[in-house]
């Protein structure tokens, strides 16, 4: 087996990973296409900078709330059945859509990213339109962030301003407004919970803090819901906040970096989802499968879905025993680099006995996905994640990756891991593209090093920095490769690297 690893650090770490133990088997995806491979990396998507009631404020759409449009006739989903979207017959809720051909092919991929969420953790589809009624239309202009409430019949208008509303948090705020939802601080109970502070709030805005009939579905208050104002919404005085949390005012209100996981459980609960995942959003935290380190169940299917505040995930295996069969057609695990199975596997179907190695998606989300049949279990995995700053790990047959924000400068102080593993009988061919880095006597401060081994103390192939024309290195018969990158200063410098298994 080989494995190449990419380190970007200011302290030079310990890389511990090395080959499977022979107990694990993992099905390495696509290596009988080696050709056409390649995924290219997304940017982490992250909350956006403005609170949507300040890119608001001065439009005449009739809104109220800052963000909810109002409609001709009134209509609403609180408490109001008809105003949800109807139930297939498979169980799911379908939310057709037009969207606007005024955004970019990077602001479609957050705008599908964002979908993804949904239709990962909730029963909730959008689907482009055809022919239905009933739909919503994503305008790109406008200049505001704005949305009906749960569905109005015929055509219905989401504002997604191209230039203000693009964050994923944002956009799934906007669509919750959709499913059926006010914001978290106009619920009927929000008195409980927070103070709103009117003596902060002019009179022509304090109609955006009326309390609403609302529909809490049985479940409590969310201080962390997309759905809730940040602390300083409509304030007419600076520094003071309008919405204090209460017992605990420093509780942090107003998050748009996604979906909550009550956001999840109040969607489910309104519309009687059945089977869902379930979100970790946490920078850290534990995934176990059911019952660990009891057996885990029969015939079921879980899923995870880890989406860390920002930078990427880092997945660590402490125990995996995952009943064994040819292929792993049985009972297995298979791990995404993204929010949905369509996004590119990390890990393809694995089983048997012993240690993954530490994975790391090129984004802030991976999605977990764990299958039994029906005979024969065993105890399962247990697993930790934590956020790191950059770096990945790769089982697929060829990709490309960048140092964080290519083509522009990385960040100084970096700790970056990136590793690429093959199975016995392959090796790995990686390539450098685009290589500037500080040039300094020795690389004293910037550097890129590549080691023929599994980590640092194996033979060094190259330390490069300044700036190097485009070059190829080969991993030696089925050992694995370490590249490690250090930077602790601030310049004008990028990465773009690619690599290709099965030679």
């Amino acid at each position: 087996m080989g494995l190449f690893i990419i380190l970007l650090v200011c302290v030079i770490g310990q890389v511990m990973n090395g080959p499977l133990p022979p107990s694990i088997q993992i099905k390495f995806p696509g290596l009988t296409k080696l050709a056409g491979g390649e995924e290219t990396w997304s940017p982490n998507l992250r909350g956006a900078p403005s609170s949507i009631t300040n890119i608001n404020p001065d439009s005449d759409i009739p809104m109220m709330e800052g963000d909810i449009l109002i409609h001709p006739r009134g209509r609403s989903a609180i408490n109001c059945v008809s105003c949800l979207w109807p139930k297939s017959a498979d169980g799911t809720v379908l939310i057709p859509y037009n969207l606007s051909s005024g955004y970019s092919q990077q602001q479609v991929s957050l705008f599908q990213n964002s979908l993804q969420e949904f239709h990962t953790l909730t029963c909730i589809r959008f689907v482009p339109r055809t022919t239905e009624k009933d739909f919503i239309s994503i305008l790109s202009t406008g200049g505001i962030c704005a949305s009906f409430i749960g569905r109005i019949g015929g055509e219905q208008q989401v504002y997604l301003d191209s230039g203000s509303c693009m964050s994923r948090g944002t956009i799934q705020h906007e669509l919750e407004h959709n499913v059926g939802f006010f914001h978290e601080q106009s619920r009927s109970d929000r008195d409980d919970f927070v103070t709103i502070m009117t003596q902060f709030i002019s009179p022509d805005k304090i109609g955006n803090f009326d309390k609403m009939d609302t529909n809490n579905v049985g479940l409590e208050y969310d201080y962390g819901s997309v759905m809730h104002y940040p602390g300083n919404a409509f304030s007419n005085t600076s520094g003071q906040a309008t919405i204090v949390p209460k017992p605990n005012p420093s509780i942090p209100i107003g998050q748009r970096i996604g979906l909550s996981p009550l956001d999840v459980s109040k969607i489910n609960r309104l519309y009687q989802c059945d089977d869902s995942g379930l979100l970790l959003n946490s920078a850290n935290g534990t995934v176990t499968s059911a019952n660990y380190p009891s057996t885990y169940p029969n015939n079921s299917t879980s899923v995870w879905l880890i989406r860390t505040p920002s930078g990427q995930v880092s997945l660590q295996f402490i125990a995996f025993d995952v009943q064994f069969s040819t292929d792993c057609v049985s009972d297995y695990i298979k791990i995404f680099d993204g929010p949905s199975e369509a996004s590119p596997v990390l890990l393809d179907r694995t089983c048997g006995m012993g240690l993954i190695p530490q994975l790391i998606s090129s984004t802030s989300q991976m999605l977990i996905e764990f299958v039994s049949d029906t005979s024969i279990t065993a105890t399962g995995f247990k697993a930790t994640y934590t956020a790191v700053q950059c770096g990945g790990a790769f089982y697929a047959p060829g990709k490309n990756f960048t140092s964080p924000g290519y083509p522009a400068a990385y960040s100084p102080n970096m700790n970056c891991i990136w590793k690429i593993t093959a199975p016995a009988g392959y090796k790995i061919s990686l390539t450098l593209h685009d290589f500037m880095m500080e040039s300094a006597p020795n690389c004293k401060y910037d550097s890129l090093s590549i080691y023929d081994g599994a980590d640092t103390s194996s033979v060094l192939m190259v330390k490069y920095c300044g700036t190097k024309s485009a070059r190829t290195f080969n991993s030696t018969g089925n050992a694995q490769i370490t590249v490690y990158i250090l930077s602790c200063v601030r310049a004008p410098n990028s990465l773009f690297i690619s690599f290709i298994k099965g030679f």
